[in-house]
């Protein structure tokens, strides 16, 4: 389902038109315009009508062509009848379930998972790796350990192969984002900090006093704005970490 916006809400696009047709048919049905869709009406062009039916044919193509040419590759003989497969049964097939999949009035939020007993009813066969206890561990063990690095460090994207791993994160990031009330002026700020050669994580303090205690866990900006890795070696400079304290809270880190 294929999602847009329009007066600044979220709306599929499938959701949206089917609000079209229902006044449609309202209008049809009763002969006149109900008053409360006369400003709703006015704030849609022409253009944003094509537009969601477009993204919602977008979306049925895409899944109709992944289904057809991918899903359905080694689908050659019919189970039942024993008989060959055709192209054209595969299209077809692939369009019923792309219609099913995009009809938002069966899922009715874009919030709701599609279970695997739905893709059966569909007629989609599906490999339940729940079922195989060694692949279903290390996929669950696997997810667990995507779910912590995103939660605690600043990775924020992974792209990974066999023989690779490529990830983009935020290397600097307060703790947390400060908004400094005007009758109180902290001590100190805290920022997270991975390396980038190691991707060790330590916690940064950076005094706005002199002499503050460093708390547990963390680690002392450096007076020369160069962080050097306890764990690598690696230097980094870290000055735009503190421009950015400043410039937020308005105070000067203390050297």
């Amino acid at each position: 389902m294929h999602k847009l916006s329009v007066m600044e809400r979220d709306f599929s696009a499938d959701a949206f038109l089917d609000g079209l047709e229902k006044i449609k048919k309202e209008v049809i049905s009763t002969g006149k315009l109900n008053p409360a869709y006369i400003p709703i009406l006015q704030s849609i062009s022409p253009g944003e009508i094509q537009h969601f039916e477009n993204a919602q044919n977008f979306s049925k193509t895409l899944v109709k062509n992944w289904l057809s040419i991918y899903k359905f590759k080694y689908s050659e003989i019919h189970s039942s009848t024993g008989k060959p497969v055709t192209q054209e049964e595969k299209e077809n097939q692939a369009n019923e379930i792309a219609n099913k999949l995009c009809k938002h009035s069966d899922w009715l939020t874009h919030g709701r998972s599609i279970r695997i007993n739905d893709l059966e009813r569909m007629g989609l066969k599906i490999r339940n790796y729940s079922n195989e206890t060694d692949l279903y561990d290390a996929i669950d063990r696997y997810f667990t350990l995507l779910r912590m690095t995103f939660d605690l460090t600043g990775i924020y994207k992974i792209f990974e192969t066999c023989h690779s791993q490529i990830y983009q994160s935020i290397s600097q990031a307060l703790i947390p984002p400060i908004p400094v009330p005007k009758n109180i002026k902290p001590k100190m700020a805290h920022a997270n900090f991975i390396c980038p050669k190691c991707s060790a994580q330590y916690k940064i303090q950076m005094n706005f006093e002199k002499n503050v205690n460093i708390a547990p866990a963390s680690v002392p900006y450096p007076k020369n704005d160069i962080f050097v890795c306890p764990n690598c070696g690696t230097q980094t400079n870290v000055s735009p970490m503190r421009l950015q304290l400043e410039a937020q809270t308005g105070l000067k880190v203390n050297f």
